[in-house]
């Protein structure tokens, strides 16, 4: 079985949302709740994308997984902006959120080429 680079970010970035939420939940429920929602939708779309029905399919579920990556980023912006994730936690989880947005969109733009 082939190495899926996407599917193994995702995946570890939805651990690290799983995780942020059960430490940010304490103090912020609404907006621990949307980036808990958001963050581990990513590799879901992206399991789901495996099996797609057709190439129209996959390309559905990966731009959705897109648009979740980037409001993923959206909740971090507003959670580390409000102190409640404080500078490093909020560096280095925003950058595992911009890897796996940059690799969604590369999938994507490759996929609708192969057309």
């Amino acid at each position: 079985m082939k190495d899926n680079p996407i599917a193994t970010k995702s995946y570890a970035l939805g651990c690290r949302i799983v995780n942020a939420y059960k430490y940010l939940a304490k103090s912020e429920e609404v907006m621990s709740r949307q980036l808990y929602r958001s963050g581990t939708a990513i590799g879901a779309l992206v399991k789901e994308g495996e099996f797609a029905q057709s190439k129209a399919d996959f390309i559905n579920k990966y731009s959705i997984a897109l648009k979740e990556a980037n409001e993923t980023q959206y909740w971090l912006k507003l959670l580390h902006h409000g102190k409640y994730i404080d500078d490093r936690t909020f560096d280095s989880i925003i950058r595992d959120t911009e890897e796996v947005t940059a690799l969604l969109v590369s999938i994507i733009k490759s996929s609708k080429q192969q057309k």
